[in-house]
């Protein structure tokens, strides 16, 4: 198997993906590997919402890209707060905030990073959206230049999952009579 070197996690700053940290973390103390973690800023996160109180402002005020990469950085830290003892483990730990369209800058930077292993920690929808658009972690597993690894949160087990193929297969259950 090919020596892990460089893992890239991308993060959107919520629980699910702080899995997929501490996973990346793991891994990367494991493999020795330097570990790069990744946030995508929204474009939406650039402008500046309207208000009628404020209606001598112009409607198209938008904040400068190094404004907007500035507090992406600075959410990013925050939220790596919490995990900074698995983040010690690693050989190397970098962060990067990046501005523009997620799976196509995940797959971006995981190319030019030349990332051996991206890691990610998908959300489970069930619905439309998902139908039809699909997931993030989907599209960047079709544009990724390495192998995207998605760890799920596991789901919980059902209370009833057995029982029933007991009760069905009760008559094949050898009997015992007293005599």
């Amino acid at each position: 198997m090919k020596q892990l070197e460089t893992i890239l996690v991308p993060t959107d700053l919520s629980e699910h993906s702080r899995r997929a940290l501490l996973y990346g973390c793991w891994l990367a103390s494991q493999e020795k590997a330097s570990l790069i973690v990744l946030h995508v800023a929204n474009e939406f996160h650039a402008w500046e919402f309207y208000s009628d109180e404020f209606s001598f402002v112009q409607l198209d005020r938008s904040w400068p890209v190094d404004r907007v990469l500035a507090e992406a950085s600075l959410d990013l830290s925050r939220f790596l707060e919490p995990s900074m003892a698995s983040l010690k483990k690693c050989a190397t730990a970098s962060k990067r905030a990046v501005l523009g369209p997620v799976a196509q800058q995940i797959a971006a930077v995981a190319e030019e990073e030349k990332a051996d292993l991206v890691i990610m920690s998908p959300r489970r929808h069930a619905g439309l959206r998902h139908w039809f658009f699909g997931s993030v972690t989907d599209q960047v597993t079709r544009l990724s230049p390495c192998p995207v690894l998605s760890i799920a949160e596991p789901l919980p087990s059902k209370p009833w999952r057995g029982k029933f193929v007991q009760e069905f297969f009760r008559w094949l259950r050898p009997r015992t009579v007293n005599i």
